[in-house]
């Protein structure tokens, strides 16, 4: 699927990518979506990485806010840099790796629909005009909510799938 290059396309892309997700999961009985995946990753089944997405749009939110308040946040996250996503990742899955399924996937539904309600706050120029933003460095707006939204579902999925067959 080619990366979304207006605000409809983004809207479209993140809808189309989580709904595919959470029909994925329940594909799986109950007893599925609750089972542990093979050993080797840090999500360590589909709680982990739905509360990993939930996170992130919690971050997202948070850098909007600052950002567009006129401050520099904290991205990714105070005390972190990019090059220590791991580490952040970590933390984000010490957070939710105790909390029931169902909470994590009512707590993603609603920070989907507060990134969906981010972008619709937008025009295409605002998403993706380059350096538009301060707090957005030399990239768009919209290149931060693909992360946060579309790209990050596939990604959820992808994963999903893989430990799935395994």
């Amino acid at each position: 699927m080619p990366r979304p290059k207006s605000k409809a396309e983004l809207l479209s892309q993140s809808q189309k990518n989580f709904q595919k997700l959470n029909d994925f999961i329940d594909t799986f009985s109950p007893e599925q979506q609750q089972a542990e995946f093979p050993p080797g990753t840090l999500n360590r089944n589909i709680r982990d990485v739905l509360g990993h997405l939930h996170e992130w749009h919690l971050m997202m939110h948070h850098w909007h806010e600052v950002g567009m308040a006129g401050s520099k946040p904290d991205i990714p996250a105070k005390g972190y840099t990019w090059k220590t996503t791991p580490e952040l990742n970590r933390e984000i899955w010490k957070k939710y790796n105790t909390t029931e399924l169902a909470k994590v996937r009512k707590l993603l539904d609603q920070s989907y629909q507060q990134i969906q309600s981010l972008i619709e706050q937008h025009s295409d120029e605002e998403l993706f005009e380059k350096k538009r933003y301060k707090w957005t460095g030399s990239t768009s707006l919209g290149a931060y909510l693909i992360s946060a939204s579309s790209s990050h579902y596939d990604w959820a999925l992808k994963l999903i799938k893989k430990c799935k067959k395994g």
